[in-house]
């Protein structure tokens, strides 16, 4: 008899990994808390990107910084009266927060296993964004080009007739 679904899992896998990477935080920012980033309006993320010794992690702490900023200042809402609406708009900016930070571990990060997390993070997350806006009722936001794709080339959108074999030609190798 199965018990949770691989699904429910996987969700509560990625769950734990975020709580677990705000707790780290936490824990970080009550050690030595000498820099803070401050946004109107919200929570102020701090970092200790500043000391010598956290130099080479520089670049992450500053992307992690300005994601976390942003979804805390974009979860900040003023009350519709529809809890639905009002949980939407606060899961999107969180979710969001989720897939920069994620990135930035693809980016930065060295651990095979974290970094197999972060990328089902950005897959999982970015499905579940337009899943809560249809669920009530928003309309979708056009398709944009994935992060591993390039974009097309910009004279053949404005007619029309890119092909397969230009299309193909247009990408990267991986």
């Amino acid at each position: 008899m199965v018990l949770f679904s691989r699904a429910f899992i996987r969700k509560r896998m990625i769950s734990l990994a975020a709580t677990a990477s705000v707790t780290a935080t936490s824990f970080a920012l009550a050690q030595d808390p000498p820099r803070t980033h401050h946004v109107p309006g919200a929570m102020s993320i701090q970092y200790v990107a500043d000391r010598p010794d956290h130099s080479d992690e520089r670049p992450f702490l500053s992307e992690n910084t300005a994601a976390m900023n942003k979804m805390m200042a974009d979860m900040t809402i003023k009350p519709t009266g529809d809890v639905d609406r009002d949980f939407v708009a606060m899961m999107v900016p969180h979710h969001q927060g989720a897939i920069d930070m994620a990135q930035a571990e693809l980016r930065y990060g060295h651990n095979e296993q974290l970094r197999r997390i972060a990328q089902e993070i950005v897959v999982t997350q970015q499905q579940e964004i337009p899943a809560m806006r249809l669920a009530v009722g928003e309309e979708l936001p056009p398709s944009v080009a994935s992060p591993t794709q390039a974009a097309p080339m910009a004279s053949s959108i404005s007619h029309g007739t890119m092909s397969h074999d230009a299309m193909k030609m247009n990408m990267k190798p991986e």
